[in-house]
């Protein structure tokens, strides 16, 4: 089974995810919402995360949820800084059958699992599949860039989509929106039905809504 998964995420009004000033206590204040059992991000979100300079005090929850890196290239090497940790009780990578073994030899001995999925890229509905029967994650929330969203649209493996909309425009021509993907070329647009809106402090709107995914 495939789980369900929800990407949430704050966008300005014209759906930009950079140069945002988000209220980040209001933000994730929103997360329980899903009671997720995995947060799946991408291995350039973590490295992007200035792990280097985060520090907890050794302690972690049994109870929070796993996280799961896409990391088909094996370039994410944080994963004792993060799991266990208050945030997340294990990590697991996500590989393919091209990354380094040595890459892979370090992550287990950093207390990581690690699920093979795919040859060229992160076969990532076989990856969530995975999950699901290994660990029983039923509902995944996506933590990460516009690039990993993209692919799980294309895939059809997104649920639901929750923006908190800022009351900013930021404008400009970088690819920075909240699904970076391939055009649809002559295939139909992704309809998509509103759950939820609501008005929240400082001026942001919370939408969620709901998508028809492949099975």
């Amino acid at each position: 089974m495939i789980p369900y998964v929800v990407i949430h995420t704050a966008v300005s009004v014209d759906c930009r995810m950079d140069r945002l000033d988000v209220d980040m206590e209001q933000y994730y204040s929103l997360i329980p919402t899903w009671k997720e059992d995995c947060t799946l991000s991408s291995s350039q979100t973590m490295l992007q995360a200035g792990l280097e300079e985060w520090e907890h005090d050794g302690s972690s929850d049994p109870s929070a949820p796993l996280l799961a890196v896409v990391d088909g290239r094996g370039r994410f090497n944080g994963w004792k800084k993060v799991a266990p940790s208050p945030f997340w009780r294990k990590g697991v990578a996500l590989s393919t059958t091209r990354t380094p073994e040595e890459h892979l030899e370090q992550v287990r001995s950093s207390g990581a699992d690690v699920i093979v999925a795919g040859d060229e890229h992160v076969d990532l509905r076989a990856a969530l599949e995975e999950l699901n029967v290994r660990y029983g994650v039923g509902t995944v929330r996506v933590d990460s860039g516009g690039t990993l969203n993209g692919v799980l649209l294309r895939a059809g493996l997104v649920s639901e989509v929750s923006m908190v909309m800022q009351p900013q425009l930021i404008g400009g021509r970088s690819p920075s929106s909240i699904f970076i993907a391939d055009d649809l070329g002559g295939a139909a647009a992704m309809d998509a039905e509103l759950m939820s809106v609501e008005r929240l402090d400082g001026g942001s709107v919370w939408l969620r809504y709901r998508l028809k995914r492949d099975q």
